[in-house]
């Protein structure tokens, strides 16, 4: 048994007055961050001006100044639960937190920003509760909230109601939601799986993901992409300039603005349920996943494939096997990012030194192979563990299992390798 960090979401059917209290509770959230950030902000002025104040910046110190002012900022503080404030309050610390670490060096990725105020209709309206009755009600078609009650769901709550019933899981907090004017329920549990030790299965499986396939997989087998996004252009369009036209404050504007947040909302629904039916299927049917670590930031600059390559969600699909495969027992490896997975024969190993994106398919001037160039490049990442199990220990690859292993960083001495001996036909 294992203890993991899992989230279980579900949509919820609230009746006008409970839509309220919801809105109401994000409100508050808001209104509690903008005010930390205005006073860090001064504070930050008067210590640039000679003060010697205490700028606050972790959640302790922030709560702790709410609660001095909290009856002249918000007289209508008490209508919501605490948590609903010490939600925004901890939004704020971390965006703190971040930037700080982003200016020292100590945050991978971009350089952060400085936090900016959230303004209503634009920021994501959430909140989050870690205190209090935070359930799901035995009928599996209600949850309970701090504060707010007793709420019907729009789904059924059966697979966390059961693990809790047996004990295996523990709610952790739970966070309320808005997107495209339906509302959701998130709760972090604390989960007990069973990790097996493998999956019961000996194959191994390169995964080539592109934008014309979501994956070819070195069996053969191609993953259509669902392409949501481009299916949907149309009515965004016609909804887009719709809403250009319709008076700003108007009961119609506000009708065209949701319908558009409906049709985007649709979108994402169609590229995640796509994305986790591959990657669970993947984690269960094979015993060890190959798959690349691409640039998708770097790819996404090409503006004439950006939109192509953001509606496929490659990098998505990497993030759900690195746990799902630990999950069920199987092996994840990464192919580092210049691995010359397309340009490789997987015949006999030669390296063709340019292949362009219009060439769709590989012909090896060594052995005579014609195949299409993703399936190639599926089974050249599939033999990448043939590589790794000769090579020892060479990889400096993770031994545990279920880890995201890499392959040895190859640069270009991958394209001076000596050719394998072709296979027998």
């Amino acid at each position: 048994m294992a203890t993991v960090t899992q989230a279980y979401r579900f949509a919820l059917d609230p009746t006008p007055r409970e839509q309220g209290a919801l809105a109401s509770h994000c409100g508050a959230a808001r209104v509690a961050y903008n005010w930390g950030l205005e006073l860090v902000k001064t504070r930050l002025e008067q210590r640039r001006a000679g003060e010697e104040v205490e700028v606050p910046w972790t959640l302790p110190e922030l709560r702790r100044e709410w609660n001095r002012v909290k009856h002249q900022v918000a007289p209508w503080w008490a209508e919501n639960s605490k948590e609903a404030y010490s939600s925004g309050l901890d939004g704020l610390a971390r965006a703190l937190k971040n930037w700080s670490d982003s200016r020292g060096g100590r945050r991978k990725g971009h350089p952060m920003g400085f936090p900016r105020n959230k303004k209503k209709g634009r920021a994501r309206d959430a909140c989050r509760f870690t205190t209090g009755p935070l359930r799901v009600l035995p009928d599996r078609k209600h949850v309970q909230l701090p504060r707010i009650g007793v709420l019907k769901t729009h789904e059924s709550t059966r697979k966390l109601a059961r693990r809790i019933e047996q004990g295996t899981a523990r709610i952790l907090a739970a966070t309320i939601s808005r997107q495209a004017e339906r509302w959701y329920v998130s709760f972090t549990c604390e989960v007990h799986r069973h990790i097996p030790c493998h999956t019961g299965r000996t194959t191994v499986v390169g995964v080539d993901v592109g934008i014309r396939h979501l994956a070819v997989l070195s069996t053969g087998a191609v993953i259509p992409n669902p392409r949501a996004l481009e299916g949907s252009l149309r009515k965004l369009r016609r909804l887009n300039r719709e809403l250009a036209r319709r008076t700003p404050g108007s009961h119609r504007r506000t009708w065209t603005r949701r319908r558009l947040a409906r049709t985007h909302a649709r979108a994402a629904n169609i590229r995640r349920d796509t994305l986790h039916k591959v990657t669970t299927t993947l984690a269960t049917q094979y015993c060890t996943v190959v798959v690349e670590q691409l640039n998708v930031a770097g790819m996404l600059r090409n503006r004439r494939v950006a939109r192509a390559i953001a509606d496929t969600g490659m990098a998505e699909l990497r993030r759900l096997l690195v746990y799902k495969t630990s999950w069920y027992g199987a092996e994840l490896v990464t192919a580092e990012r210049f691995y010359p997975s397309s340009k490789t024969c997987s015949d006999c190993g030669w390296v063709k030194a340019k292949l362009t994106l219009a060439e769709r398919t590989f012909t090896c001037e060594a052995c005579g192979l014609a195949l299409d160039r993703d399936l190639n490049a599926a089974r050249n990442l599939a033999q990448l563990v043939e590589l790794i199990v000769a090579a020892g220990s060479g990889p400096e690859a993770l031994n545990a299992r279920g880890a995201d292993r890499k392959t040895q960083s190859a640069g270009q001495v991958a394209t001076k390798r000596e050719p394998r001996k072709a296979r027998s036909r």
